[in-house]
């Protein structure tokens, strides 16, 4: 087996970096800072970085079918256009909940965005509870929730076969599972399919492999772990150089580089991270992971 490497690929000094995402036909990623408000679009091959400011907290980016990319922004669905650097709202979510904003979200193999909400944070993961929703953008632009009371909507993602949809709320402590039906986006028989130890810290930013493993970037426990839903069990740990490690996906010419992004606000009394912020490029895995779906509306 080939020895793990981590090393920055982007020297972001983000806030608070989230979302990373591939895009195979720029040979870039592209990645969010959220407190920032910029989306950024790295191109792994001429390392240029190219950033868009928005007027708001923005949270998630995703490809999107017709051209351009998809965000959420504050409690807003929107469609960003790189070239003129235009957003355009689609829809909104949380309207009677104005202290909310949206964080994590990822785009089904039919095409329908899922994102998620949150309250107001204090301090990281110090916020009003349970004010948070899961929500799912049609493609019709048409807005479904599908559960509430929820504190930090994060990570997801759907099995290899589709039947089953991961979700990680992070004050839970957990990783869950549902039923899934692809053909209508409905979720069903929530129940828990992973605990995490105390020194993985806060699951955050969740991406399936091509083995059916899940890797969760564990917010101030500095690693990604690798998951088995089957068995509950946590078989692999990486460990970076910084400790609010926020997300990550899977990307590079054949799928087998691990992108991971990370934060540097409120660091309180942790020593200094000087890399803190950066996106980290993990190889070595032995592992692939799959091509993110468009968005389909």
């Amino acid at each position: 087996m080939s020895s793990v490497k981590v090393e920055v690929v982007v020297e972001a000094h983000c806030k608070l970096g989230e979302s990373p995402l591939w895009e195979e036909k720029e040979n870039s990623l592209l990645f969010v800072d959220i407190n920032g408000k910029n989306v950024f679009r790295w191109n792994s091959l001429t390392k240029e970085v190219q950033a868009v400011s928005v007027g708001a907290a923005v949270s998630l980016v995703a490809l999107r079918k017709c051209g351009g990319y998809m965000i959420t922004q504050g409690t807003q669905f929107a469609a960003l256009n790189w070239q003129n650097k235009s957003v355009t709202t689609i829809n909104y979510a949380d309207q009677d909940k104005s202290n909310n904003r949206f964080n994590d979200g990822k785009v089904d193999p039919a095409g329908r965005l899922f994102a998620g909400t949150m309250g107001n944070e204090i301090q990281p993961a110090v916020l009003e509870r349970k004010q948070g929703s899961l929500f799912t953008l049609y493609p019709d632009h048409s807005v479904v929730k599908n559960f509430n009371s929820v504190d930090i909507s994060n990570g997801l993602d759907w099995s290899l076969d589709n039947r089953t949809f991961f979700y990680i709320d992070s004050l839970s402590y957990s990783v869950d599972a549902f039923d899934y039906d692809l053909q209508t986006g409905q979720i069903a028989n929530r129940r828990s399919i992973y605990t995490m130890e105390e020194e993985d810290k806060i699951p955050d930013g969740m991406s399936i492999d091509t083995e059916g493993k899940l890797w969760v970037a564990c917010y101030s426990g500095g690693r990604v772990i690798r998951i088995d839903p089957e068995t509950g069990t946590r078989i692999q740990t990486v460990k970076l150089p910084v400790s609010q490690t926020t997300s990550c996906c899977f990307g590079g010419p054949d799928y087998s580089e691990l992108y991971v992004t990370s934060a540097s606000q409120d660091m309180g009394e942790a020593p200094c991270e000087p890399q803190a912020g950066n996106v980290f490029k993990i190889t070595g895995l032995g592992v692939k992971g799959l091509p993110p779906c468009p968005y389909a509306g």
